[in-house]
C-alpha cells in the first residue's frame, strides 16, 4: 500500500462542504454532456487488493468529488467579490495559477472584482503591509512569462478572526488561497471562523508545493519544473565528476520532508549512483555504509554522482535543538555540507585523493517559469478550482487523482504529508537505477552505526 493510502480509520470524510443549494444557472458555455454531475466520483484506490481490504471494512469504497463546471451556481456574480492570496516559498507556475483564477472569473463567469492580497497572509490581515493589488486581464496577461510571484507571499501564522474580519470588510464572497499544508491549516482555519459566525464566503484551496507532499493529491504545480531544472544540474554534476580523477559530485534537492524530487530526478538521469531521501535512514559508516560504498565505487569507476535530498540523514546531523520557520515547519540540519564534510575526511583518513564539487541549486529551482507540462496543469487547476468556489463549494482543495481533477476535502490535505514509500515501486526503481542495495535500512533497523 502506497504512503499516502491511509486505513479506515485514519480516512476523514470525503463530504465536500457547501455554503447552500446551487440555484442559478451557470453562465459557462459548455454542452449538456460537458458539466459534471454532483454523484460523480473518482475511486480513491483502484488497485485491486486495496478496494478489497475496504470492502471488508465499509460498504461503499471511498471517492473523491470529481471536479469540473456544474449545471447550477451558487453565486450571483453581480454581486459577487473574490479574493486570491499565495503563502509560503515560491514556486514554478504561481503566476500561471493567479492569471487562470482570474481570466476565468472574468471571461467564463462575468465576475466583475478580483483582489490579490500581497504578501500572503499578512495582506489579509487588518496590519497588511500593502493594499490588495485589482486584478483585470490586463494585470494579468504576461504575469505566466515571468517567475516568482506577482502577489508577494509570506510565512508564518496570522489572527484567524481578523483576516475574516477584513474579508467581511473587503465584501469577498469567495477566496482562493494558493499554498501549501501550511497554507491550508490557516485555510481551515478561516472555514471554521467563517462557518461559526455563518456567513457566505467560500474558500478554496489550490495545492502548491514544489515537494509535492501534500496528501490526497498525485501532484502539484511546480514538481515537474522543479525535476527538470534538476536533471540539468545532474548533467553538470556528471561532466564534473567525469572531468576528474576520483571525481565527486555532490548535489543537494529540496525536499524537507519528502524525497519525490530527489527520487524522481534520480530517474530522470540515469548516471546517479547515489539517492538519500527523508524516507530512508542514511548510513555514513560501517561495512555496508555509504562512504565505504563510496570508496569502492571510485576504486572502480573513479567518478561518482550523489543526490541527497535537503531532508535526508537527519539522524546523522541531529544537534538536539528543535528548529522552526515562521510557519512551524521544521529546519533541517544541512545534510549537504555535512555530508561534503564527511566524504572529504574519510579519504583524507585513507590517504585517498578525491576531487569534490559540491551543488545546490535549490532556490533556482523555485523561482523559474513553468515548464509546458506544469503551465498546463496550473491552467486546469485554476479553472477547476473556480468552478468549484462558483458551485458554493468550500473548505476544500482541488486535486488529481488517477487521470482526474477532484475535489479534496480540506481535512484530508492537511492530515499529514505525502512521503515516498521505501517499500513501493518508486523508490525500488531508484534502488534498482542507482544499484543501490536496502543495507543502510537494515543496518538502522538493527541499531547499527549511522556516524
Amino acid at each position: 500500500m502506497d504512503a499516502y493510502c491511509l486505513k479506515p480509520e485514519e480516512l476523514p470524510d470525503l463530504t465536500i462542504e457547501r455554503l447552500g443549494p446551487a440555484a442559478i444557472p451557470c453562465p459557462v458555455t459548455r454542452s449538456k454532456s460537458r458539466f459534471v454531475a454532483d454523484d460523480e466520483k473518482i475511486l480513491l484506490y483502484s488497485n485491486s487488493a486495496n478496494l478489497k481490504a475496504w470492502q471488508n471494512v465499509v460498504e461503499e469504497s471511498p471517492a473523491f468529488e470529481r471536479a469540473g463546471p456544474r449545471r447550477k451556481i451558487f453565486f450571483d456574480v453581480a454581486e459577487l467579490r473574490c479574493g486570491i492570496v499565495t503563502c509560503g516559498g515560491l514556486c514554478p507556475g504561481l503566476n500561471d495559477v493567479i492569471r487562470t483564477i482570474t481570466l476565468a472569473l472574468t471571461w467564463q463567469y462575468g465576475v466583475k472584482e478580483t483582489l490579490g492580497f500581497k504578501y500572503g497572509y499578512a495582506g489579509l490581515s487588518s496590519k497588511a503591509p500593502q493594499e490588495p493589488m485589482l486584478l483585470t486581464p490586463e494585470s494579468v496577461d504576461e504575469i505566466h512569462l515571468e517567475g516568482g510571484d506577482i502577489l508577494g507571499s509570506s510565512r508564518g501564522p496570522q489572527d484567524p478572526d481578523d483576516m475574516v474580519d477584513n474579508l467581511q470588510k473587503r465584501q469577498i464572497g469567495l477566496l482562493f488561497c494558493i499554498g501549501g499544508d501550511g497554507t491550508l491549516r490557516a485555510a481551515a482555519e478561516l472555514c471554521r471562523v467563517i462557518k461559526q459566525r455563518r456567513l457566505n464566503i467560500s474558500v478554496i484551496g489550490v495545492p502548491k508545493t514544489i515537494d509535492n507532499d501534500i496528501l490526497g493529491i498525485e501532484s502539484s504545480f511546480g514538481f515537474s519544473t522543479a525535476v527538470e531544472a534538476a536533471r540539468a544540474a545532474i548533467w553538470a554534476a556528471h561532466a564534473e565528476a567525469k572531468g576528474a580523477w576520483n571525481g565527486v559530485a555532490l548535489v543537494k534537492l529540496m525536499g524537507r520532508d519528502s524525497g519525490f524530487i530527489a527520487a524522481h530526478t534520480t530517474l530522470a538521469n540515469s548516471d546517479v549512483n547515489f539517492c538519500f531521501i527523508p524516507e530512508v535512514p542514511l548510513v555514513l559508516k560501517g561495512e555496508t555504509g555509504f562512504l565505504n560504498s563510496l570508496e569502492k565505487r571510485l576504486d572502480k569507476r573513479h567518478h561518482a554522482v550523489i543526490v541527497v535530498a535537503e531532508g535526508a540523514g537527519q539522524e546523522c546531523t541531529r544537534t538536539g535543538e528543535h528548529k522552526a520557520d515562521a510557519s512551524g515547519n521544521a529546519i533541517r540540519d544541512d545534510i549537504g555540507l555535512l555530508l561534503k564534510q564527511r566524504i572529504q575526511q574519510h579519504f583524507k583518513n585513507k590517504a585517498k585523493h578525491i576531487a569534490l564539487k559540491y551543488i545546490d541549486p535549490s532556490y533556482m529551482l523555485r523561482s523559474l517559469t513553468a515548464d509546458s507540462n506544469d503551465a498546463a496543469f496550473c491552467l486546469m487547476l485554476g479553472q477547476n478550482a473556480v468552478h468549484a468556489g462558483m458551485s458554493g463549494r468550500t473548505n476544500m482543495v482541488i486535486g488529481y487523482w488517477n487521470q482526474y481533477f477532484t475535489h479534496v476535502p480540506m481535512s484530508l490535505a492537511i492530515l499529514k504529508r505525502k512521503r515516498v514509500d521505501p517499500n513501493g515501486d518508486l523508490w525500488q526503481t531508484v534502488l534498482a537505477t542507482t544499484g543501490q542495495t536496502r543495507a543502510e535500512t537494515q543496518l538502522h533497523n538493527q541499531g547499527g552505526n549511522t556516524q
